[in-house]
This record gives structure tokens, C-alpha cells and sequence, in this order.
């Protein structure tokens, strides 16, 4: 029988393809990181399903998460996304979008990637927790918190080290996959 991780909703395919798939696993590619992050900040308050389930309207919403394009959206193309009952409709997490994709750009440039920023919080190694419960992994940690002083000097909204935290979980930084999980 195949053995995951406590939190993944059996009755959920897309949490069971998010964890089977995506979770925990290293990600490298800009565009994805970017997604990843984003959908991160639209969780605050929310739970990891409503935004699972609204993923590809946010895809759709927001250009698939093609920053040149986010940047370009006016305050009317914003305000419009207020109306869509597919996404989450909160004002000020559909302008962070905006805010954070000049500050995803800004990173690219200075950086050379979005990729090589992130990864050299962790020395460009995956962080290998040994949990055995998912209940005892960590909401936040120092490395979270540090990125998220770094995230925000950068410019980026939303990013409290709890949701930082929880992207280095999502793109793979850190591995908190239960110990007996098969995708450990």
C-alpha cells in the first residue's frame, strides 16, 4: 500500500497529484518558483485546498505567471480579477501579484535568476528534515525568517516567514516529507 504523508486529503485528487508530483520536490525553474510563491501569499488565512482548487484561474488571471506580463497590468485589469468568483478576491493579495512580480524581476536582473536567489539561502543544497509526523515539522524556522526580512527588502508582499516557510517546503528547499512517505 502506498504510504503518504499525513496532511495529503485522500478525497482531494489534485492534493493527492500536488504531493505525489510537487511537493518537496527541488524546483530550479524561475516561472515555477514564481507560481509557487505567489500561490504561497494567496494562502494567508486560506487553506492549502481552496487555493489548490482555484490554481488554474489564477494561472489564467494572472498570465500564467509570465511576470513581464503581470507588471504590465493597470489598476483596471486588477480591480477587474475582483469579479472573478474563480480566485481568490482579496484586493490587496491581487495587487501583491502585481508588486511581486516587479520585485521577481528586479531579483532575475540583479540575481541572474529568481533560482540562484532562493537556492543560496540553503547553499544550493535541499535541507533534509527527519520528521516523523507531519504535526512536528515547523511553521517557521530562522532560515524562513531571514528570507522573509530578504524577500521583503526586495520588494515582495506577503511573505511572512510562515508562507516562506512554506514555499521552501513546496519547491523543495527543505524536505519535510514524512520519513515512512514513499515520496521521502
Amino acid at each position: 500500500m502506498t504510504k503518504r504523508c499525513g496532511w495529503v486529503k485522500m478525497n482531494n485528487p489534485l492534493y493527492v497529484a500536488y504531493h505525489d508530483e510537487e511537493w518537496g520536490k527541488p524546483l530550479h525553474d524561475d516561472q515555477k518558483l514564481f507560481e509557487l510563491l505567489c500561490m504561497e501569499t494567496y494562502q494567508a488565512g486560506l487553506s492549502w485546498e481552496t487555493i489548490l482548487n482555484k490554481r488554474q484561474a489564477f494561472r489564467e488571471a494572472f498570465h500564467f505567471y509570465d511576470a513581464q506580463k503581470i507588471v504590465q497590468m493597470t489598476d483596471a485589469d486588477l480591480d477587474a480579477l475582483l469579479d472573478n468568483p474563480n480566485i481568490v478576491r482579496n484586493k490587496m493579495k491581487i495587487y501583491a501579484t502585481r508588486d511581486n512580480a516587479q520585485a521577481f524581476l528586479a531579483v532575475q536582473k540583479q540575481f541572474g535568476s529568481f533560482n540562484d536567489y532562493i537556492w543560496s539561502f540553503v547553499d544550493f543544497k535541499m535541507i533534509d528534515n527527519q520528521i516523523t509526523n507531519y504535526k512536528e515539522a515547523p511553521t517557521k524556522t530562522e532560515l524562513s525568517e531571514t528570507m522573509s526580512k530578504a524577500l521583503k527588502k526586495q520588494g515582495f508582499k506577503f511573505v511572512g516567514p510562515v508562507c516562506v516557510y512554506s514555499f521552501l517546503e513546496a519547491a523543495g528547499l527543505i524536505n519535510d516529507h514524512e520519513n515512512d512517505c514513499d515520496w521521502k
